[in-house]
């Protein structure tokens, strides 16, 4: 038996996951945290890594490190997505963490991102035709998936915390600026010409934007388990309504809507504005929700490969 630990420095939110893993290759987790330490905050169009927000996320990762190294038999991993990725002083933010935490961080590329989202859907939502929309701070994946298998996998460069700042989507918002955010979004999805074949196909939803829509919904229909999302789903018509309702009065409002948390407020309206905009180009008629992601779906092939298992 081994526990693998895996800690996921996101453009929004670092995470720590820790898994036990059985000799037979069969696993159960066993700790989940999350840090909002918006690592990709302020980079702006320069994709600079700013010194405060790098700061806050080795704050976090050390406190994980408090947590799994009571842990006997473990093993860890490290990965960095859209904003490391992205920065240019990448290098700078990777030896940080390297002296401080004293891990080697694999940053991914976007369609490695891509991919481990796919395995992580596919091993455990039961679908076998799809397309999984992954919004994530700084970035956004998207993977066409034809009879349980990946047909096509993209990452694009846009996501809750960079739409929010660069179209002012934070606060009050006016009609020009949220008309010419997706404006803009819609010529990024224009040059994916592979998304015409996924027209009609239920959507997959990953990534914090995508789950506080479903706590939205869920807390407002009265399920007592609002974080309990794995195959939940909605109507194109019950997203639209929690939108219209996302983008009356300000933040401030936003921060009284059960089920959604504070720390979200600002940028939500950016962050599910990719998938508003995507619901319309493939005429969507549903959305579900999976629990499992890039996360799951490293440990599924981390267990195939050290375990044997298929």
């Amino acid at each position: 038996m081994e526990n693998l630990v895996i800690l996921d420095i996101g453009s929004n939110s670092v995470r720590m996951a820790i898994n036990q893993i059985s000799d037979d290759g069969s696993y159960r987790e066993i700790k989940r945290i999350k840090s909002d330490s918006r690592l990709s905050e302020g980079m702006g169009r320069g994709k600079v890594l700013q010194s405060a927000a790098m700061e806050r996320t080795i704050k976090s990762l050390l406190d994980f490190k408090r947590i799994y190294s009571q842990y006997e038999a473990k093993r860890v991993v490290g990965i960095a997505t859209a904003a490391v990725r992205q920065a240019k002083n990448q290098a700078k933010f990777l030896k940080a963490v390297q002296d401080r935490i004293g891990i080697s961080l694999e940053v991914l590329s976007g369609n490695q991102e891509a991919y481990y989202d796919y395995l992580g859907v596919i091993n455990r939502l039961g679908i076998k035709n799809c397309l999984i929309l992954d919004i994530g701070g700084a970035s956004c994946e998207l993977i066409r998936v034809n009879d349980g298998e990946s047909s096509n996998l993209t990452s694009i460069p846009i996501g809750a915390v960079n739409i929010t700042e660069r179209y002012h989507l934070n606060d009050n918002i006016t009609g020009a600026n949220l008309f010419n955010a997706q404006v803009n979004i819609r010529k990024i999805y224009s040059r994916i010409d592979w998304l015409n074949r996924a027209a009609h196909q239920p959507l997959v939803l990953l990534g914090g934007a995508n789950r506080t829509l479903a706590r939205i919904n869920r807390r407002r229909q009265n399920m007592v388990r609002i974080d309990a999302i794995h195959g939940y789903h909605l109507t194109a018509e019950q997203v639209n309504r929690t939108y219209l309702n996302l983008l009356k009065g300000n933040v401030n409002r936003r921060r009284k809507i059960q089920g959604l948390e504070h720390d979200r407020a600002d940028i939500i309206v950016g962050g599910l504005l990719p998938l508003i905009v995507l619901m319309d180009k493939i005429e969507a008629k549903k959305v579900l929700f999976s629990e499992s992601g890039v996360r799951e779906g490293i440990i599924t092939e981390y267990i195939q490969k050290e375990y044997g298992t298929k």
